[in-house]
């Protein structure tokens, strides 16, 4: 999901670097240093708010001057599903990985103009439900009530959505049930000091009912609601050698006035405890009119999450909720390719009027693989 430009601004300075060490002038990329990308150009490519196709293709690495010096060595086993030795458990992981794989590379349904239509196998859906989403919430969190005190209940599960009110939604449902009493907290918002000398700037904009209205994407809600034991979302990078960055998964200990205590539930550091203070936050979306600095706990509640927050991720228990299709290259592959086992996969379509379906819309720009 890096841009192109982040891997050219390392490589140019290396470039003066090493030449400047050696004398010579050698136009070597990264200064003659071998550089290793890993990487899967079937999953989300770098995120280009607003971008068109083109936009988002050429911001990827296959596009950059660098890419005609790289070698690629592919993979050829998935490893995140596992396997027994069941000889028919094998065959059908076999067959999951090779469908996997169709739906990245756009081989299912026919690509048109980057947009297709692909059926789901029919014991991957929830259907034929009255109530599809408790259907689906009780197979990712079996037993809530029974369970949620389990040390390793909410390690590898999830709620997949595209988008960010369709995730608010479910989390917002599974709040209202979880036991235990409930914590408000409130940001402190205002317009960055350097908006104020702004003259033109209209004063009916710096209320504070505008201001706490305001969601943007990484930037926590004004109005915060945690319980204990609550899976939260870590939204911005506080300390990455102890494994608190952004995305990462923790599960809330205690509830304080000014720290939340945390345990870290993905990641490298699963168990680790921490303490999370209120930062203040300033968001980088471009659509926003004014500039708003937020003083609030860098947390959201994470029963589900958005499919691009969910990349790098493997779970053993994933609902995939489609309310809307997906919207761009390498969402749905990205979504369904989290599980470690077939049968830990369940899938709910809604078409445009709200009935279940079991076609759904898959997203590939297949000219990123061009140069492949």
């Amino acid at each position: 999901m890096v841009h192109k430009h982040g891997f050219e601004a390392l490589d140019r300075p290396l470039k003066d670097i090493f030449r400047s060490a050696s004398g010579a002038s050698s136009e070597l990329p990264f200064g003659g240093k071998v550089i290793v990308f890993g990487g899967d150009f079937r999953q989300i490519l770098p995120v280009v708010p607003g971008g068109s196709r083109q936009q988002i293709v050429n911001a990827s690495l296959s596009s950059s001057y660098i890419w005609r010096n790289c070698r690629v060595l592919k993979l050829t086993k998935n490893l995140r599903l596992s396997t027994s030795n069941d000889s028919v458990e094998i065959e059908k992981t076999r067959d999951f990985a090779k469908w996997l794989l169709d739906i990245g590379e756009g081989n299912v349904g026919g690509i048109n103009d980057g947009d297709a239509k692909i059926q789901i196998p029919e014991d991957l859906l929830i259907k034929d439900s009255s109530d599809p989403i408790s259907e689906l919430i009780e197979f990712v969190y079996p037993s809530l009530l029974d369970h949620f005190n389990d040390e390793n209940f909410f390690h590898q599960r999830a709620i997949l959505a595209p988008k960010n009110d369709v995730v608010q939604e479910i989390n917002d449902r599974l709040l209202s049930v979880f036991p235990g009493e409930e914590k408000q907290y409130l940001s402190s918002d205002s317009i960055c000091p350097t908006e104020m000398v702004n003259e033109n700037l209209d004063d009916s904009l710096c209320s504070p009912d505008i201001l706490n209205g305001i969601k943007a994407s990484g930037l926590p809600n004004h109005r915060l609601v945690l319980k204990v034991g609550v899976p939260v979302m870590l939204l911005r990078n506080i300390d990455q050698k102890s494994g608190l960055c952004n995305g990462t998964r923790l599960k809330v200990v205690s509830l304080g006035q000014r720290v939340i205590q945390v345990e870290i539930i993905s990641g490298s550091h699963i168990g680790d405890r921490h303490y999370i203070p209120r930062i203040t936050l300033i968001p980088t979306d471009k659509k926003l009119h004014i500039k708003l600095q937020r003083r609030q706990f860098p947390l959201a509640v994470s029963f589900a999450m958005t499919i691009n927050k969910s990349q790098g991720q493997s779970l053993s228990r994933v609902g995939l909720f489609l309310k809307k299709p997906v919207f761009t290259h390498g969402q749905l592959y990205v979504a369904l390719s989290r599980v470690t086992r077939r049968d830990g996969l369940k899938v709910v379509i809604l078409d445009s009027d709200g009935n279940l379906s079991n076609t759904t819309s898959n997203v590939v720009y297949k000219e990123v693989f061009r140069n492949l």
